[in-house]
């Protein structure tokens, strides 16, 4: 039951082959067996998983309407509100904390009868690129368990490529869905930013943050992304558009698409295996009728510290709300307010996200607002101006994820500056507010999983599923 795709498990679901107690106690005992080593749950919700299982089965058998993922097991990155399930962004600041209402996307899943099966690990607060930065726990890599799965994502990632959920939810601010999809060998897609609605997401970056899929294929991706999709009210920044049928775009060929590889993306700190297996992608497409040419984008060098900036600007922003005061941590040990805020934030963060909110607060400070965070914004119309540029010629870009495959775990985390480079190739796409997807290209000579990066415009995210399935399918599953 493990080794079927979403779409596979409808059709014995629909035919009573399988049923969802069936396929959600598999899931379980599956999460019972290889968790401990992977840690990918913080939060395993087993069972109301079964009891809502048994329902979605009484409910089928008497032919009563169903939703669109009925009884398909699935899990959740621990940012998005749930009121069933503790939400702690993987912080000691929110420890234990039940939120009042669902995240958009929660209410969507219940809506279409998907099996819940609890909350993912990840970076504090989704700062990270390799789920180290948990309060609870680090997550490991499915494929060696001394790697880190990549961030911040990861637990989400490794779920999908331990075999613990059939697909799962993500965010990605950076390259938090697309990083960590690449080092677990399974498949991400960052959606065009206000596609879904970011409602009961704890925010990290409010102009950034994206919630998107992670599953092992880009056709299990199509089967859950319209229902995901769509404009919601409660979200200002949520975009109005008609949502596709996904599924009736694949199993086509890309004979005649135009893919773009940029020069940049290819230039020093590559890794020679990783560059080797995304060129012999770039050839597979060739060979399957696609037209690959090289571009020039000079903009895109600019990405890395406008995103810091921006980033840590908005996160000093919105974290400012973690005061003690309200919910969350609060510490103790005080005799003014003053000393409460300093000692629940002191406590109650950890290194890497106050890293962050003083690196954003010195940027959006008096005297520097102009030289830092004012630039940041201008070079990020430079960048978005790039990729429209290309996008009046071509389909898709073409790029790697991450400069290496998988590195062991504590091997980057002493040097934050060289773990901020892995976003190099990743950013730009949220600086642009454009889709992009991670598959698997093959695998470097440690049996490493090496990620390729496909970008598309904004709402392609058709093309982007498209191109992926017929790559998958090219190479039989992404397995080599």
């Amino acid at each position: 039951m493990l080794k079927l795709t979403i779409k596979e498990a409808m059709g014995q679901l629909s035919t009573g082959d399988l049923t969802s107690e069936m396929l959600v106690k598999s899931y379980l005992d599956n999460i019972e067996k290889r968790d401990g080593d992977v840690q990918a749950y913080l939060y395993l919700n087993a069972e109301a998983a079964i009891e809502k299982a048994k329902v979605i089965d009484a409910k089928r058998a008497a032919n009563e309407p169903l939703g669109a993922l009925a009884g398909i097991p699935m899990a959740i990155k621990d940012n998005m509100c749930t009121v069933d399930m503790p939400t702690t962004c993987a912080s000691r600041i929110l420890e234990g904390y039940y939120s009042p209402y669902n995240a958009t996307v929660v209410e969507k899943l219940y809506g279409a009868d998907a099996v819940i099966l609890g909350k993912l690990n990840m970076d504090e607060f989704a700062m990270g690129s390799t789920t180290e930065n948990s309060y609870y726990q680090k997550t490991h890599n499915p494929y060696d368990l001394e790697r880190v799965p990549g961030g911040s994502s990861g637990g989400s990632a490794a779920a999908v490529s331990a075999g613990e959920a059939m697909f799962t939810l993500g965010s990605d601010t950076g390259g938090s869905i697309r990083q960590p999809a690449s080092f677990c060998g399974v498949t991400g897609l960052k959606p065009t930013y206000g596609a879904i609605s970011r409602f009961g997401l704890i925010a990290f970056a409010s102009s950034l943050d994206q919630i998107g899929p992670i599953a092992r294929t880009a056709e299990d991706i199509a089967c859950v992304l319209p229902t995901l999709m769509g404009h919601d009210s409660k979200d200002s920044t949520s975009a109005v558009f008609d949502v596709e049928n996904y599924m009736k775009h694949l199993n086509q060929d890309v004979r005649g698409m135009k893919i773009a590889i940029p020069e940049a993306y290819f230039g020093d700190g590559l890794n020679d295996e990783v560059r080797k297996v995304v060129l012999e992608a770039a050839e597979t497409f060739k060979a399957m009728g696609a037209k690959v040419e090289h571009v020039n984008m000079t903009n895109v060098a600019y990405a890395l510290p406008a995103y810091y900036l921006i980033s840590s600007a908005e996160a000093s922003s919105n974290l400012a709300r973690f005061d003690g005061v309200q919910y969350g941590y609060r510490h103790e040990d005080f005799e003014t307010l003053e000393e409460l805020y300093m000692k629940s934030r002191s406590y109650g963060f950890g290194k890497e996200v106050k890293r962050r909110i003083l690196l954003g607060t010195y940027a959006l400070s008096s005297g520097y607002y102009d030289a830092y965070y004012k630039k940041a914004l201008q070079a990020r119309t430079l960048i978005k101006r790039d990729f429209d540029k290309v996008f009046e010629q071509y389909d898709l870009v073409l790029t790697p994820v991450a400069p290496t495959t998988a590195y062991k775990i504590g091997e980057k985390s002493s040097d934050p500056l060289e773990m901020y480079m892995g976003d190099i190739y990743t950013v730009p796409v949220n600086i642009a507010g454009l889709p992009a997807i991670s598959l698997n290209a093959g695998f470097d000579q440690q049996g490493l999983p090496v990620g390729m990066q496909l970008i598309g415009k904004t709402f392609s995210e058709a093309t982007l599923l498209r191109a992926a399935d017929a790559y998958e399918k090219a190479i039989k599953g992404g397995q080599k």
